[in-house]
């Protein structure tokens, strides 16, 4: 990863894998086919990450129909059931060991957070400070489950979890073992504080989006 140092505590390489998995229920579409500024959410998110990793997959249970670039891995669940976001970070896991052997974590994020910081990666990897912890992202007081650096050797443990807690809730799963929160500040704007992680979940929230988006690369101008 261009200008992250190595840490003794984590391998190298640094492969990723964005979570597009999900029914969208709120949305009422696929959220990782969303038009955003004449791309899809799937193809920004990506395109942010790229910079960050060594590698990129995409946890998807769908066909996705030019939402991406056919050169990125598309990996379905490997518990069936649509069991949540949990099961993805699980294939994301199972994924990586798998073509991998060099890599001792995975990064994962979700499709439906455009912006997130373009230091995301280097900053979880910095926080770290045992091998088995699980780095996740906070914002404005509020953790970011979705947004984490997990260590490969936890994946029997996450299987076991998911497939008998009924909840399968993924801050459950990480305030049960050793883990590190990386606070991330606003963005500060001529319109505001702006959290990174600004997440689009309704119709609503893609209008937001995309007069941020607009914001952001006029401001740039």
């Amino acid at each position: 990863m261009p200008g992250s140092p190595p840490s003794p505590l984590i391998s190298a390489s640094r492969p990723a894998v964005v979570l597009a998995g999900g029914l969208s229920r709120r949305m009422g579409s696929p959220k990782f086919g969303l038009p955003l500024g004449g791309q899809t959410m799937l193809s920004r998110i990506v395109a942010r990450l790229r910079p960050q990793v060594t590698s990129v997959a995409v946890n998807l249970n769908a066909d996705p129909a030019g939402a991406i670039d056919e050169s990125v891995p598309v990996i379905a669940d490997t518990v069936p059931g649509f069991l949540g976001p949990l099961a993805g970070v699980l294939t994301a896991m199972r994924h990586v060991a798998a073509t991998n052997p060099a890599a001792s974590h995975v990064v994962v994020v979700p499709t439906d957070t455009p912006f997130f910081p373009d230091d995301l990666v280097t900053r979880m990897v910095a926080a770290l400070t045992e091998q088995q912890q699980i780095a996740v992202a906070a914002s404005d007081g509020q953790m970011h489950p979705l947004f984490g650096l997990w260590p490969l050797a936890l994946a029997d443990e996450l299987e076991a979890f998911l497939t008998s807690d009924p909840k399968r809730r993924v801050r459950a799963f990480i305030e049960s073992h050793p883990s590190v929160t990386v606070d991330f500040p606003l963005v500060a704007t001529t319109k505001g504080a702006f959290d990174p992680f600004f997440n689009v979940n309704t119709p609503e929230d893609l209008i937001d989006a995309e007069q941020w988006l607009c914001f952001f690369e006029d401001d740039k101008t």
